[in-house]
């Protein structure tokens, strides 16, 4: 009877533990236990039209199960399987958008095959329908969320919130003495439209929190935490994944600015200019990355863009399945014991 009753304690707290660790999972993704599980060379040239070269931004597509990035020469889109194989891609046509440099930084999927791409220097925004191997006309849809030309420490990235409809952003930020940017972290709504640029759209996005609390030497990109299911109707789903090339680190905050958890991302790729990040339904991380941004190895002409895959180690619904059944035994067990001495 000892060894029963100890069985039925050691039981219990086993299940308790992962009782604990399953409620911890569902308030936080707890960075700090995300290994690299994945990581993929992206095409450099998808198409004739289209490169792949030095990935900024990518979003993940649910009802697609796929990925979409952009790269820094904004030339368009391309959409790749979770593994990094091109699926599909499409180009850009930036004309009547105001912009020289088409600096794409930012982007985040609506759903049913609709997408949002930013351009950092102008802090413009433009939302578009995928179509593969098509044409995208920016200026067809699209809105200015500052009305001022930032440069290049601008709009960095943005993601939306199906929840409500709304987005967030980052502003890149520098310490410039000559031309200083701040950091910034954006939340509010974007209606898209044709027009003069400037004029198009409307922008309700305001400052969040001040980015001074993140300690950070850059924001690079922004990822809503929303779309997690085992968030859904919990606080964490309003927190926030940011990401910070500067510093090499992955935040996970809440809407004031509370650092939540993070991860060290320096020894992730050696050289890496990771830029963009972003997450599916399970918790799992995807980051896009220039992977030679410095000491570009003798012979490569252009850098490599990369596709990484995060994952937390989570037990195995049967390992839950099978202590909740021992334990019901045990309990079962106890219970007879009870009705005995009764």
């Amino acid at each position: 009877m000892k060894f029963v009753r100890k069985s039925v304690v050691v039981a219990a707290a086993v299940v308790l533990s992962a009782g604990v660790s399953l409620a911890q999972a569902a308030s936080s993704l707890n960075l700090g236990s995300y290994k690299v599980t994945g990581t993929y060379a992206l095409d450099i040239e998808p198409s004739g039209s289209v490169s792949g070269l030095e990935a900024s931004a990518v979003t993940y597509a649910r009802d697609r199960g796929t990925l979409f990035y952009v790269g820094d020469e904004g030339t368009g889109v391309v959409e790749v399987s979770l593994t990094g194989q091109t699926l599909g891609s499409m180009a850009f046509n930036w004309t009547g958008t105001d912009s020289k440099n088409h600096d794409t930084e930012g982007l985040t999927y609506l759903g049913n095959g609709q997408l949002v791409v930013t351009e950092e220097r102008l802090f413009d925004a433009y939302s578009f329908a995928y179509s593969a191997g098509g044409t995208a006309n920016l200026a067809a849809n699209s809105v200015s969320i500052s009305n001022a030309k930032v440069g290049n420490s601008g709009l960095e990235g943005i993601s939306y919130d199906a929840r409500n409809g709304g987005f967030v952003a980052v502003q890149e930020g520098n310490s410039d003495v000559t031309k200083p940017q701040p950091q910034d972290v954006l939340a509010g709504k974007l209606t898209f439209s044709a027009g003069t640029v400037g004029t198009t759209g409307t922008s309700t996005m305001a400052n969040l929190f001040n980015p001074a609390s993140l300690g950070v030497s850059s924001l690079s990109d922004v990822q809503t935490l929303s779309s997690v299911d085992s968030f859904a109707g919990t606080a964490a789903a309003d927190h926030l994944l940011v990401l910070s090339l500067g510093s090499r680190t992955l935040l996970e905050v809440n809407r004031a600015g509370q650092v939540i958890s993070s991860l060290d991302l320096s020894g992730v790729l050696a050289n890496n200019g990771i830029e963009g990040v972003t997450v599916d339904e399970k918790g799992t991380i995807y980051l896009v990355a220039e992977q030679w941004q410095k000491n570009v190895p003798a012979g490569m002409t252009n850098p490599q863009s990369q596709l990484i895959v995060l994952t937390a180690p989570v037990p195995e619904p049967e390992t839950f399945a099978m202590l909740l059944a021992g334990l019901g035994v045990l309990g079962a067990v106890a219970r007879r014991r009870k009705q005995k001495r009764g």
